[in-house]
Protein backbone atom coordinates (compact mmCIF):
# COMPACT_ATOMS: atom_id res chain seq x y z
CA UNK A 1 0.00 0.00 0.00
CA UNK A 2 1.21 3.51 -0.76
CA UNK A 3 2.29 5.52 2.09
CA UNK A 4 -0.05 8.37 1.12
CA UNK A 5 -3.09 5.71 0.77
CA UNK A 6 -2.23 4.41 3.91
CA UNK A 7 -2.29 7.85 5.97
CA UNK A 8 -5.63 8.71 4.69
CA UNK A 9 -6.67 5.35 6.27
CA UNK A 10 -5.06 6.59 9.58
CA UNK A 11 -6.88 9.68 8.89
CA UNK A 12 -10.25 8.17 8.17
CA UNK A 13 -9.96 6.49 11.66
CA UNK A 14 -9.10 9.00 13.57
CA UNK A 15 -12.76 10.94 12.51
CA UNK A 16 -14.96 8.92 14.46
CA UNK A 17 -13.38 8.63 17.15
CA UNK A 18 -12.50 12.45 17.62
CA UNK A 19 -16.73 13.12 17.34
CA UNK A 20 -16.54 10.27 19.81
CA UNK A 21 -13.78 12.30 22.50
CA UNK A 22 -15.70 15.75 21.69
CA UNK A 23 -19.28 14.12 22.64
CA UNK A 24 -18.13 12.12 26.04
CA UNK A 25 -16.49 15.49 27.19
CA UNK A 26 -19.81 17.36 26.09
CA UNK A 27 -22.01 14.80 28.51
CA UNK A 28 -19.70 14.66 31.37
CA UNK A 29 -21.13 18.57 31.39
CA UNK A 30 -24.63 16.47 32.42
CA UNK A 31 -24.13 14.18 35.27
CA UNK A 32 -26.36 11.24 34.97
CA UNK A 33 -28.38 13.30 31.77
CA UNK A 34 -29.03 16.08 34.28
CA UNK A 35 -28.31 19.77 33.91
CA UNK A 36 -26.19 20.43 37.38
CA UNK A 37 -24.61 23.98 38.61
CA UNK A 38 -21.03 24.40 37.20
CA UNK A 39 -19.26 24.74 40.38
CA UNK A 40 -20.42 20.78 41.04
CA UNK A 41 -18.95 19.47 38.03
CA UNK A 42 -15.94 18.25 38.42
CA UNK A 43 -12.61 20.07 37.91
CA UNK A 44 -11.33 17.16 35.30
CA UNK A 45 -14.31 18.08 32.92
CA UNK A 46 -13.10 21.81 32.71
CA UNK A 47 -9.87 20.51 31.21
CA UNK A 48 -11.58 19.67 27.99
CA UNK A 49 -9.48 16.73 27.53
CA UNK A 50 -12.30 15.45 24.90
CA UNK A 51 -12.78 18.57 23.00
CA UNK A 52 -9.11 20.28 22.69
CA UNK A 53 -7.16 17.29 22.69
CA UNK A 54 -8.36 14.48 21.43
CA UNK A 55 -10.88 17.08 19.23
CA UNK A 56 -9.42 20.37 18.25
CA UNK A 57 -5.82 19.71 18.03
CA UNK A 58 -6.70 16.43 15.58
CA UNK A 59 -8.36 18.00 13.07
CA UNK A 60 -4.67 19.15 11.83
CA UNK A 61 -3.29 15.88 11.80
CA UNK A 62 -6.87 14.64 10.54
CA UNK A 63 -6.83 17.30 7.31
CA UNK A 64 -3.05 16.33 6.41
CA UNK A 65 -3.72 12.55 6.30
CA UNK A 66 -6.52 13.01 4.39
CA UNK A 67 -4.89 14.98 2.00
CA UNK A 68 -1.90 12.69 1.33
CA UNK A 69 -3.47 11.07 -0.82
CA UNK A 70 -4.37 13.60 -3.19
CA UNK A 71 -1.05 15.31 -3.25
CA UNK A 72 0.12 16.38 -5.74
CA UNK A 73 2.95 18.23 -5.38
CA UNK A 74 5.07 16.34 -8.15
CA UNK A 75 8.69 16.90 -9.07
CA UNK A 76 11.04 20.21 -7.74
CA UNK A 77 14.77 20.38 -8.38
CA UNK A 78 14.90 17.75 -11.28
CA UNK A 79 13.54 14.92 -8.66
CA UNK A 80 9.75 13.80 -9.44
CA UNK A 81 9.12 12.48 -6.67
CA UNK A 82 10.42 15.50 -4.72
CA UNK A 83 7.05 16.93 -3.42
CA UNK A 84 5.57 13.70 -2.04
CA UNK A 85 9.02 13.68 -0.01
CA UNK A 86 8.46 16.57 1.68
CA UNK A 87 4.43 16.23 2.25
CA UNK A 88 5.27 12.62 4.06
CA UNK A 89 7.96 14.74 6.07
CA UNK A 90 5.63 17.31 6.95
CA UNK A 91 2.83 15.26 8.22
CA UNK A 92 5.27 13.79 10.95
CA UNK A 93 4.99 17.18 12.28
CA UNK A 94 1.50 17.09 12.44
CA UNK A 95 0.90 13.37 13.71
CA UNK A 96 3.66 14.64 16.33
CA UNK A 97 0.59 17.70 17.63
CA UNK A 98 -1.91 14.54 17.63
CA UNK A 99 0.38 12.64 20.08
CA UNK A 100 0.50 16.04 21.97
CA UNK A 101 -3.12 16.14 21.86
CA UNK A 102 -4.15 13.03 22.46
CA UNK A 103 -2.14 12.05 25.26
CA UNK A 104 -2.86 15.47 27.31
CA UNK A 105 -6.42 13.95 26.46
CA UNK A 106 -5.22 10.55 28.27
CA UNK A 107 -3.57 12.02 30.93
CA UNK A 108 -6.82 14.38 31.99
CA UNK A 109 -8.96 11.28 31.42
CA UNK A 110 -6.57 8.97 33.89
CA UNK A 111 -6.27 11.87 36.61
CA UNK A 112 -10.21 12.22 36.25
CA UNK A 113 -10.79 8.21 36.96
CA UNK A 114 -7.96 8.07 39.61
CA UNK A 115 -9.43 11.40 41.64
CA UNK A 116 -13.41 10.29 41.06
CA UNK A 117 -16.43 12.20 40.23
CA UNK A 118 -17.75 15.36 42.08
CA UNK A 119 -20.93 14.48 43.75
CA UNK A 120 -23.44 15.66 46.80
CA UNK A 121 -22.00 14.10 49.53
CA UNK A 122 -24.32 15.27 52.61
CA UNK A 123 -27.72 16.55 52.55
CA UNK A 124 -30.24 17.66 55.50
CA UNK A 125 -33.13 20.68 55.53
CA UNK A 126 -30.30 23.50 55.29
CA UNK A 127 -27.20 22.02 54.22
CA UNK A 128 -25.53 20.22 51.31
CA UNK A 129 -22.39 19.50 50.44
CA UNK A 130 -20.52 18.97 47.49
CA UNK A 131 -17.02 17.03 46.95
CA UNK A 132 -14.74 14.63 45.63
CA UNK A 133 -14.98 11.62 48.15
CA UNK A 134 -13.17 9.49 46.17
CA UNK A 135 -9.54 11.29 46.19
CA UNK A 136 -7.07 7.80 46.16
CA UNK A 137 -8.58 5.59 43.28
CA UNK A 138 -9.51 3.45 45.63
CA UNK A 139 -13.29 2.88 45.13
CA UNK A 140 -12.77 1.54 41.14
CA UNK A 141 -12.48 -1.80 42.93
CA UNK A 142 -15.15 -1.17 46.35
CA UNK A 143 -18.14 -0.04 44.51
CA UNK A 144 -19.72 -0.32 48.05
CA UNK A 145 -18.18 2.81 48.13
CA UNK A 146 -20.11 4.32 45.21
CA UNK A 147 -23.44 5.25 47.89
CA UNK A 148 -21.29 8.20 49.26
CA UNK A 149 -22.24 10.12 46.39
CA UNK A 150 -25.56 10.84 46.98
CA UNK A 151 -26.41 12.77 43.91
CA UNK A 152 -26.83 12.91 41.03
CA UNK A 153 -28.07 9.66 40.87
CA UNK A 154 -25.50 7.32 39.19
CA UNK A 155 -22.79 9.67 38.99
CA UNK A 156 -20.20 7.42 39.18
CA UNK A 157 -20.90 4.91 36.75
CA UNK A 158 -21.61 7.66 34.64
CA UNK A 159 -18.16 9.51 35.34
CA UNK A 160 -16.15 6.35 35.19
CA UNK A 161 -18.19 5.12 31.63
CA UNK A 162 -17.52 8.30 29.52
CA UNK A 163 -14.05 9.29 31.19
CA UNK A 164 -13.16 5.58 30.03
CA UNK A 165 -14.31 5.76 26.64
CA UNK A 166 -11.91 8.94 26.36
CA UNK A 167 -8.93 7.05 27.28
CA UNK A 168 -9.14 4.35 25.34
CA UNK A 169 -9.70 6.73 22.66
CA UNK A 170 -6.85 8.72 23.56
CA UNK A 171 -4.56 5.91 23.47
CA UNK A 172 -5.79 4.55 20.05
CA UNK A 173 -5.43 8.13 18.64
CA UNK A 174 -1.67 8.05 19.82
CA UNK A 175 -0.86 4.86 18.70
CA UNK A 176 -2.64 6.37 15.51
CA UNK A 177 0.01 9.21 15.22
CA UNK A 178 2.77 7.01 16.18
CA UNK A 179 2.16 5.07 13.22
CA UNK A 180 2.20 7.47 10.90
CA UNK A 181 5.45 9.05 12.04
CA UNK A 182 7.12 6.11 11.28
CA UNK A 183 4.63 5.90 7.59
CA UNK A 184 6.00 9.93 7.17
CA UNK A 185 9.44 8.63 8.00
CA UNK A 186 9.68 6.05 5.35
CA UNK A 187 7.31 7.98 2.95
CA UNK A 188 10.24 11.01 3.41
CA UNK A 189 13.01 8.51 2.78
CA UNK A 190 11.36 5.85 0.04
CA UNK A 191 8.87 7.93 -1.74
CA UNK A 192 5.60 7.29 -2.33
CA UNK A 193 5.62 3.84 -4.60
CA UNK A 194 2.47 5.51 -6.33
CA UNK A 195 3.94 7.65 -8.82
CA UNK A 196 1.99 11.19 -9.61
CA UNK A 197 3.90 11.66 -12.25
CA UNK A 198 2.93 9.07 -13.93
CA UNK A 199 -0.01 10.49 -15.47
CA UNK A 200 1.86 13.63 -16.41
CA UNK A 201 4.53 11.32 -18.50
CA UNK A 202 1.43 10.09 -20.08
CA UNK A 203 -0.37 12.84 -21.18
CA UNK A 204 3.35 14.43 -22.43
CA UNK A 205 4.00 11.30 -24.52
CA UNK A 206 0.37 11.53 -26.15
CA UNK A 207 0.91 15.35 -26.68
CA UNK A 208 3.96 14.95 -28.61
CA UNK A 209 2.58 12.02 -30.62
CA UNK A 210 0.25 14.33 -31.56
CA UNK A 211 2.41 16.96 -32.14
CA UNK A 212 4.54 14.98 -34.61
CA UNK A 213 1.71 13.74 -36.58
CA UNK A 214 0.59 16.75 -37.24
CA UNK A 215 3.89 17.83 -38.83
CA UNK A 216 3.92 14.64 -40.40
CA UNK A 217 0.26 15.39 -42.16
CA UNK A 218 1.50 18.79 -43.15
CA UNK A 219 4.71 18.10 -44.70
Amino acid sequence: MCSGSFAKCLGATLVPLSVLCVLCNILLFFPSGKSIESKHITNEVWYFGGILGSGVLMIFPILVFLGLKNNDCCGCCGNDNCGRRFAMLGSMLFAAVGVLGSGYSVIVSAVAISSGPMCMTFRNATLTVWNTPFNKGNYLSKTSMWSACKEPVDVVSWHLTLFSILLVAGLIQVAICAVQVVNGLLGALCGDCCRCCEKVSTCSHIQISLFVKGNYSIN
